[in-house]
C-alpha cells in the first residue's frame, strides 16, 4: 500500500504543537521586534481579555459567590505556561496556580486540540482549593499549534463537601473533606459537554441547577477568552504575540528590578498565629517567615520551610495558595506598581518544604480552606517584615478572615418550592492593615482578594435567600491604632425568617490572636461569634462551627479590625480630630491612645496635646519601635 503524502500526514498529525512558528525566534531575541506604543497596546489588549472574561462571569453567574460577592478570577497564560496577565482578579486566585494548572493540563493531556476546554479543582495538581472550579481552555489556531491557555477560575458554593459549605475546617483528610476533586478533567471536547461528568456533578453538588448556571457562565466567560485571542492572532500574527509575551516579560523583570533596588537590603523574621481549630494544637498554628532583600542583586526571598508538618485538618496550604500568600505580601510591601506577571516572578524566590503545613502536602491532605486562613498567615507576617526592615514600606498585619459573617448558609427556601440553597455570604468583613504611608483599605475582606471581592447587599441577600439581617456597621474605637490606622471591626447579626431553619458554617480567626501592629502600631480588634437565642441570651461560638439556627435565633459576628502601623502617637493631630469628628474613635480614645487633646469646640490643643505625646512616648519607651 502506498504510504500517505506528506500532506496527509501533517493532517494527522497531533493537534499541539509544542513550538509555535515564531515563537522560538521571538524567545532568543531574533525574532520580532516591537515598537514602545504597539508593546504597550498590546498590554491593553491582553487584560482586556480577562477583563471581558471577567464582565461576562459577573453578569451570567447564578450564584451569590458570584454575581454579588464577585468571588472569580481571570488569566491568560503563555504556552509554556507563564503567566501573562491576570487583570481584575483576586491575587490569591492566579499569582501562582494559573501556570501549575496550565502545565498539568498540558502533561495529562498532551493531545490538545481546538475545542476542548477542562474543569479543574485539584489543590494536588496546582488549584488553590477544591471550591475553585477552573475551566481552562488551549487556544489552538486552525493549522492545530497551541499558543495560550485563558483561564477562568469560580469560587462554588457547594462543591460536594460532607457537610454544605466550601470550608471543612475540621476535615482530617481529603475523604472527611468529600469534595469533588477534579485533576484537569476534560469537560468539553469540540465544543460539546462531557455530558458524563456535567451528571456527576448535578449529582453529587446539593444545587445542581445553580452549579450548572455558573458552570455555564465559566465555559461562556473562556469561550469569549478563546474568541478575543485568536482574533488577536489574526490581526497581529502570531509571531508578533510570541514576541510581545517576551518584550512585556522583560520589560516587567526591568521594572521589578528598579522597585527592589529602591530597598535597603535586609533580612527579617517574623510569625504570625492562626487560632486553633480541631486537629491543630491547642495554642493555634504559628507560621513563621524569612525574608531577605537583596537590593544589589535585585532579588527578594521568602524561606517558608521552617514551619510545622501538615495537619489533620482542612488549613493545610497548596502550593500554589503559599506561594502566592508570599508574593502578595511582596507585591503590598513595594512602592511601584509592577505588573503580576511571570518577568517581574523572577526576580521572587518562596521556598517551601515538602510535607509542610504550609505549601507542602500531599495527597490526600486537605486543603479546604487553602485560600484564606493560613494563607494570610504568610501574607500578614511577609508584609510586617518588609517594615521591619525599613520603616515607611510594608504592612501591619491584615484582620483575619471568616467570622460567622463571612458564613456558608444553607437550608431550604420556602418562598421556592422548599428548594435547597447553599451561598457564601459577604456579609461584613473589613481588615485592611496600615500601610507605611497610608491609611487601611477599610473592605479589603483579607490579605489572599486585596478588596477585589464585593461586600453584600444586604438587600439582595435577603432578596435571593430567606434571611433576615438585623444589623451591619462599623464599630467605633477597634481599629489598630497607629501612626496609620487599621481598618476597624465590624459587627453583623442576621438569622433565618419565620418557622425555617438555617444552617451556618465558618471558620474564622482572630479571636486569640489577632492583626498585629507593626514598629508600634496596636493591634486590630479580635474577632468574636456568638449565637442569640430566641430569649436573647448569647451564647458564645467556637473558632470552627457548624450550627442550625432554630425560629427566632441569630448569629452574632464581629469581624476583625487591621492592625496599625507605627506609634498612635505619631498620627497628625489634625487626622485624629478629623476621625474623632467622622466618630471613628472617641474623644477618649483620641486622648489615651493617640494623645491628642480638643479643646470646647472641638479644636486640637496643641499645648496640651504636645505634653500628652510626650508622656505617652516615655511611657512606650524604645520597645514601641522595635
Amino acid at each position: 500500500m502506498a504510504r500517505p503524502s506528506a500532506k496527509s500526514r501533517r493532517r494527522r498529525a497531533p493537534a499541539r504543537r509544542s513550538a509555535p512558528k515564531g515563537a522560538s525566534s521571538a524567545r532568543k531575541g531574533r525574532g520580532t521586534r516591537l515598537d514602545p506604543v504597539t508593546l504597550a497596546v498590546l498590554s491593553k489588549r491582553f487584560e482586556a481579555v480577562t477583563t471581558k472574561m471577567a464582565n461576562t462571569l459577573l453578569r451570567t453567574g447564578r450564584s451569590g459567590v458570584l454575581n454579588l460577592a464577585r468571588d472569580f478570577s481571570t488569566s491568560v497564560v503563555t504556552h509554556d505556561c507563564q503567566l501573562l496577565t491576570g487583570a481584575e482578579s483576586l491575587p490569591i486566585h492566579h499569582l501562582s496556580g494559573a501556570d501549575l494548572m496550565a502545565r498539568s493540563m498540558m502533561n495529562l493531556h498532551p493531545n490538545l486540540r481546538r475545542g476542548d476546554a477542562f474543569l479543574h479543582n485539584s489543590p494536588y495538581h496546582g488549584c488553590s482549593h477544591p471550591a475553585d472550579h477552573t475551566i481552562l481552555v488551549p487556544v489552538i489556531d486552525e493549522r492545530g499549534v497551541h499558543h495560550f491557555t485563558v483561564w477562568v477560575k469560580a469560587h462554588q458554593a457547594d462543591c460536594g463537601n460532607g457537610q454544605p459549605t466550601t470550608y471543612m475546617g475540621h476535615a482530617r483528610d481529603v475523604y472527611e473533606e468529600g469534595a469533588l476533586i477534579f485533576p484537569p478533567t476534560k469537560v468539553q471536547e469540540n465544543y460539546r459537554d462531557n455530558e458524563d461528568v456535567v451528571r456527576l456533578c448535578r449529582m453529587r453538588i446539593r444545587v445542581p441547577e445553580q452549579w450548572h448556571g455558573d458552570y455555564l457562565a465559566m465555559i461562556g466567560a473562556a469561550r469569549i477568552g478563546e474568541r478575543e485571542v485568536l482574533a488577536m492572532g489574526k490581526e497581529y500574527g502570531w509571531d508578533v504575540l510570541h514576541a510581545f509575551t517576551k518584550e512585556w516579560f522583560d520589560y516587567s523583570e526591568k521594572l521589578m528590578v528598579a522597585a527592589i533596588r529602591k530597598l535597603p537590603s535586609g533580612y527579617a523574621e517574623t510569625v504570625s498565629i492562626h487560632d486553633p481549630v480541631p486537629g491543630t494544637p491547642p495554642g493555634g498554628i504559628p507560621i513563621k517567615v524569612k525574608v531577605q532583600v537583596d537590593s544589589e542583586k535585585a532579588m527578594i526571598e521568602v524561606d517558608l520551610r521552617d514551619n510545622p508538618d501538615a495537619m489533620p485538618c482542612g488549613l493545610n496550604l497548596s502550593e500554589a495558595c503559599a506561594r502566592t500568600g508570599a508574593m502578595i505580601g511582596i507585591f503590598n510591601s513595594i512602592d511601584d506598581i509592577v505588573p503580576t506577571n511571570a518577568g517581574s516572578f523572577r526576580r521572587l524566590k518562596v521556598h517551601i518544604r515538602e510535607g509542610s503545613i504550609a505549601g507542602g502536602g500531599k495527597h490526600p491532605t486537605s486543603m479546604s480552606v487553602a485560600t484564606t486562613n493560613l494563607a494570610d498567615r504568610v501574607t500578614n507576617p511577609v508584609q510586617r517584615a518588609f517594615s521591619m526592615i525599613q520603616d515607611g514600606i510594608g504592612l501591619a498585619e491584615c484582620g483575619a478572615i471568616f467570622p460567622a459573617s463571612m458564613g456558608v448558609v444553607s437550608g431550604f427556601d420556602p418562598r421556592d418550592n422548599n428548594e435547597p440553597f447553599v451561598n457564601h455570604l459577604f456579609l461584613m468583613v473589613t481588615g485592611g492593615a496600615g500601610a507605611g504611608k497610608t491609611d487601611a483599605w477599610l473592605t479589603i475582606l483579607h490579605a489572599g482578594n486585596s478588596g477585589m471581592c464585593f461586600v453584600d447587599s444586604i438587600e439582595l441577600d435577603e432578596l435571593h435567600f430567606p434571611i433576615l439581617i438585623k444589623t451591619r456597621r462599623l464599630l467605633p474605637d477597634t481599629e489598630g491604632a497607629g501612626r496609620t490606622v487599621g481598618a476597624p471591626s465590624g459587627f453583623a447579626e442576621y438569622g433565618p425568617v419565620g418557622d425555617n431553619k438555617l444552617e451556618v458554617v465558618y471558620v474564622s480567626d482572630g479571636a486569640l490572636h489577632p492583626a498585629k501592629g507593626t514598629l508600634g502600631g496596636l493591634d486590630g480588634a479580635p474577632c468574636r461569634n456568638y449565637r442569640r437565642t430566641a430569649d436573647g441570651t448569647l451564647v458564645e461560638l467556637p473558632a470552627c462551627a457548624d450550627i442550625i439556627l432554630e425560629p427566632g435565633e441569630t448569629v452574632v459576628s464581629y469581624c476583625t479590625g487591621g492592625g496599625g502601623y507605627g506609634p498612635p502617637w505619631e498620627r497628625p493631630a489634625e487626622k485624629v480630630r478629623y476621625d474623632v469628628e467622622e466618630r471613628w474613635i472617641s474623644r477618649k480614645r483620641a486622648e489615651d491612645v493617640y494623645g491628642v487633646i480638643l479643646d470646647g469646640s472641638d479644636r486640637v490643643d496643641l499645648v496640651a496635646t504636645a505634653t500628652r505625646r510626650r508622656t505617652l512616648a516615655g511611657e512606650a519607651g524604645p520597645a514601641a519601635t522595635s
